[in-house]
């Protein structure tokens, strides 16, 4: 269908007008996080632009924010799609509380050192092992690239529940492990499953 000059020139001024005249996004590129998201799923969305490669699924990422104390409810599972987070109770390493302040003072990726490690994370596969069921991490940051060797997995503990915070005002230590309560440890794998990534660090 043939379309004079004056007619043309008229559909694009129209569109400007009313502001639906945009560029296509390209395919592939990375959607910035919007400024009312929070810093838990802006921790997500840094994840996946910097390991997404490495995960088979990208739909749901973990967060384990250790800048509020262990009292309080700090590892986060992220919805990607619609930003839905829940979030639970997890310990730290015995190494990065040495006082057992209940507050995570330091990380450290040596072997030896029973503390938490920062970086990104990708979930493996489930075990039983001396904590019951269990899941093996991959360290995929130089922060935390001797998870494998450390042993550091998830798995749930005795001294992670609400009765714990509720009596002493903290939880247990693990030994660099992200160790939740036994009541919350079969939804968190169920979620996680293997393939996807886990995000450590203070946010």
């Amino acid at each position: 269908m043939l379309i004079s000059r004056r007619g043309l020139i008229g559909s694009v001024a129209a569109l400007a007008v009313t502001g639906t005249a945009r560029a296509p996004a390209a395919l592939g590129t990375l959607v910035a996080p919007k400024q009312n998201e929070s810093d838990i799923v802006k921790a997500a969305r840094r994840a996946l632009a910097t390991h997404g490669g490495a995960a088979e699924h990208r739909d749901l990422v973990g967060v384990a924010d250790f800048s509020p104390a262990s009292r309080d409810p700090r590892f986060y599972l992220v919805d990607m799609a619609n930003g839905r987070v829940s979030s639970f109770l997890v310990a730290h390493g015995r190494g990065s509380d040495p006082d057992h302040s209940g507050w995570l003072k330091r990380f450290s990726n040596d072997e030896g050192s029973n503390a938490t490690s920062s970086g990104v994370y990708l979930t493996a596969g489930e075990y039983e092992g001396k904590h019951g069921r269990s899941m093996r991490l991959q360290g995929l940051d130089p922060t935390n690239c001797n998870a494998e060797p450390r042993a550091v997995v998830i798995h749930g503990a005795w001294y992670v529940s609400p009765q714990m915070v509720a009596e002493h005002g903290k939880l247990g230590r693990s030994e660099g492990c992200f160790a939740f309560s036994e009541a919350d440890l079969p939804r968190v794998l169920e979620r996680l499953g293997p393939g996807r990534l886990i995000t450590a660090g203070k946010f």
